[in-house]
């Protein structure tokens, strides 16, 4: 884990300490992610095989970003993002172009609320990504983060954002070496 990753992840829990909130991240992010792509997934890559499409082509930038900002956490959002691709494959054979966009128009509203709850009624503050809007990419690093933890895994990840158990994380300054 780089120092740059390490100081964007103590300032990202700050906004993220509440347990429900973090429940809401997960099934938003998952929603967002799966929404965005549906109508991506409909647009063929000629010469890229039967899984090539835009969708696909779209995600490897930010895969490979987070998979530089932590291999580890990059890696298992890759794995994650293999499997939601392939769902939305599944439902782009299996809809019409009208049930696409009612499932991908519900996806997002969904997943965009699930966000506005978790910070409003749980958090009780503002998104993180409205004092910093690289915090947009954050999320889903944040989400693996705490599943590694809650696994029994990255406990360098624990001292940051704290335990699977809830318990307050230590502050990383800005000055914190990556030693």
């Amino acid at each position: 884990m780089n120092a740059f990753f390490r100081r964007q992840l103590g300032d990202y829990v700050e906004y993220h300490r509440d347990p429900l909130n973090c429940l809401a991240h997960v099934l938003g992010i998952i929603l967002l992610f799966l929404g965005t792509t549906l109508p991506l997934t409909m647009v063929p890559l000629p010469g890229f095989g039967p899984y090539g499409n835009l969708a696909v082509l779209m995600a490897l930038p930010v895969l490979i970003y987070w998979f530089l900002l932590d291999a580890g956490l990059g890696l298992g959002i890759a794995v994650g993002a293999v499997l939601l691709l392939s769902t939305a494959a599944v439902i782009v054979q299996h809809s019409s172009i009208v049930g696409l966009w009612i499932i991908t128009i519900v996806l997002i509203v969904t997943g965009v609320a699930a966000q506005i709850i978790g910070h409003r009624v749980f958090e009780q503050r503002q998104p993180a990504l409205v004092d910093n809007p690289s915090h947009f990419l954050l999320g889903p690093m944040f989400v693996m983060a705490k599943l590694f933890i809650a696994l029994g895994f990255r406990q360098d990840l624990a001292a940051i954002i704290g335990p699977a158990d809830g318990t307050s994380p230590q502050v990383v300054s800005p000055g914190t070496s990556d030693r």
